[in-house]
């Protein structure tokens, strides 16, 4: 018994265990969770797609079609051994099955009963993977598919902690099925255990490194304009001083501009100066509007 995996420890688990995969379109989102619960998990079911073609047969299983609703399972795996994530939830693949057979599965119970019976809803409780072939018994396994899906049955039940007997075939699961149709179920849990013996293959895809972060730049220090003298500020006194002074008054809520400011100083100049000289607590000539160093210093006039 366990929570389903999440879309993205599903996908590492996979790719863990060295499977080449592709994520299908929206497949963390394609579900039918509204039609049952998604889990407890209990095991992984094999199945056979009974179609041909990787791009046709993972459309299929995302979409469904008009007699069973998609998506169909949670992975579709292609002849070269690729596995297509077509699911993150629930998925149209066990449907009613025998409960005598999952409650084997939860056990890891060897060997299954029959499944006689179609009364337990496998939706809910399994991992469905779909292996594109055309189940008539001559369409050929090659060796990348089986060994696809020895790996991503062997990835889930890693990733839970199940043996290789948490895994079964369709048809062990329902009356009159017949797929996985060209190996045999019991082959395919030897492979398993074997593989969970020992230390998953590492991943086929490693992740794409990240650049290089770049250090952030350290920041210059600002350089202020140091006290240009009283005498400086006199009518008819020009230059960018001036106007860098204005902004720096504007900026501190202290501009008595109707235009400007600019770099002549003016008698605006000098009424909003004597409101910053009174913002810092200077009354009476202490507030004349005619810069002195402490407070010219505390308005911090950038460098021009």
């Amino acid at each position: 018994m366990a929570t389903p995996l999440t879309a993205d420890r599903l996908l590492r688990a996979l790719r863990d265990e060295g499977l080449h995969v592709i994520e299908h379109r929206s497949w963390r989102t394609n579900n039918r969770n509204h039609k049952g619960p998604w889990g407890p998990t209990h095991g992984v079911m094999i199945h056979h797609t009974v179609t041909s073609g990787s791009a046709s047969s993972v459309e299929l299983c995302y979409n469904g079609h008009s007699a069973l609703p998609g998506p169909l399972c949670h992975g579709v795996i292609a002849k070269d051994g690729t596995v297509h994530l077509v699911s993150a939830g629930r998925a149209n693949h066990a449907g009613s099955g025998d409960g005598d057979v999952l409650q084997a599965v939860k056990d890891e119970r060897a060997p299954l009963p029959a499944d006689n019976e179609a009364d337990t809803d496998g939706n809910r409780y399994f991992y469905g993977f779909e292996a594109v072939n055309l189940g008539d018994g001559k369409d050929p396994w090659p060796d990348a598919q089986l060994l696809a899906i020895e790996r991503a049955a062997a990835a889930v039940c890693r990733a839970h902690g199940w043996s290789q007997r948490s895994v079964i075939g369709h048809l062990e699961w329902q009356p009159g099925k017949v797929d996985p149709r060209g190996f045999t179920m019991a082959s395919m849990r030897t492979r398993i255990g074997a593989r969970l013996d020992r230390d998953p293959d590492g991943p086929a895809e490693p992740e794409k490194p990240k650049p290089p972060t770049k250090p952030k730049p350290t920041p210059k220090p600002v350089a202020y304009e140091p006290f240009p003298g009283a005498d400086f500020f006199r009518a008819g006194r020009r230059s960018p001083i001036v106007t860098a002074m204005g902004k720096r008054l504007v900026a501190e809520g202290c501009g008595r501009y109707t235009v400007g400011p600019g770099p002549a100083w003016s008698t605006a100049d000098r009424n909003s100066y004597a409101t910053w000289q009174r913002k810092l607590g200077y009354t009476g000539t202490d507030a004349n509007g005619i810069p002195g160093r402490t407070s010219w210093d505390r308005l911090k006039v950038p460098n021009v």
